[in-house]
């Protein structure tokens, strides 16, 4: 996947928001990466801020919807893992003002 289209893909997973924080995945430090084969076939990498979170499936639904709008998306396959762990030191300057946590 070129520059462009990371951006594109990237910019569109910044409209899911996560529903119990309010902030977007991407700024959340949640999306490790997408990847995308000649097909479109799109696989977006992530974790969750805690393991059995009951939002799981509504937040991979958006990823879905929101990746859909891209003409260069033809399927998208969501991938959970756990490793490396979420901490907060992932979040951008922007999520941590927004939530109030000290940089």
């Amino acid at each position: 996947m070129d520059t462009a289209l990371e951006e594109n893909v990237m910019g569109a997973l910044e409209n899911v928001i996560d529903p119990e924080l309010g902030i977007d995945i991407v700024n959340l430090g949640l999306v490790y990466g997408a990847d995308m084969d000649e097909n479109g076939n799109t696989t977006v990498t992530m974790t969750l801020t805690a393991m059995g979170c009951p939002l799981a499936g509504h937040i991979e639904q958006d990823v879905k919807r929101c990746l859909a709008d891209l003409p260069e998306v033809n399927e998208v396959n969501v991938n959970i893992v756990w490793n490396p762990p979420w901490t907060k030191d992932r979040m951008s300057r922007y999520a941590k003002i927004a939530l109030g946590i000290p940089d």
